[in-house]
Parts: C-alpha cells; sequence; structure tokens
C-alpha cells in the first residue's frame, strides 16, 4: 500500500533541524523503508526547509511509525504535525 506521510516543523525548530539533517540523510539511505519520494517542505522562497515530506510503500501503519521513530529528526524533536494517510494513485507524471 502507498502512504503520504506530511510533517511540519516546530516553530523555532530549524536549527535542531540542521544540526541532525545529515543522520537524518544517512539514516535514509539504508533503506529503513521504500520510500518513493521525499523531500523538505520549504518556505515560499524555497530556501529554509520546515517540514518533511514522504511517498513510501509499506503494509502497515505500523512500519511506518517505526520508521519514523528511528529516524533523526523525529529524536530530535523537530517535527510538531504529523499526518500519515493512505494514499490511492491515480495520476502519476514523475515515472514517464
Amino acid at each position: 500500500m502507498i502512504w503520504v506521510i506530511l510533517c511540519k516543523d516546530k516553530k523555532y525548530s530549524h536549527e535542531r533541524r540542521m544540526n541532525v539533517i545529515e543522520e537524518h540523510r544517512k539514516y535514509l539511505l539504508t533503506n529503513p523503508i521504500k520510500i518513493l519520494i521525499s523531500g523538505p517542505l520549504t518556505d515560499k522562497e524555497g530556501k529554509i526547509m520546515n517540514g518533511s515530506f514522504f511517498m513510501v510503500e509499506a503494509d502497515t501503519e505500523e512500519e511506518i511509525l517505526i520508521f519514523q521513530k528511528n529516524d533523526p529528526i523525529y529524536q530530535a524533536d523537530v517535527w510538531d504535525i504529523i499526518t500519515i494517510s493512505p494514499f490511492n494513485k491515480r495520476i502519476d507524471n514523475l515515472s514517464s
């Protein structure tokens, strides 16, 4: 099943995010879950990261919760609001 994970950072957490960003990137390279697409959310100028977006494949929401719990950004208490939702892909212009 495909899932979307949307994580909005806590206010004033940018410094904490940047302190663990390399650990976060290394964690993602270990393939802890099948990531289809991911990247940071940013301000409108596209310069300051203020959240994270993931589209993943997982059988259960529990797999996602484990993936998140082990993420250095999560462990650094950067994310404020985390939304996890099943996703029914109908259009995919990225794959073509």
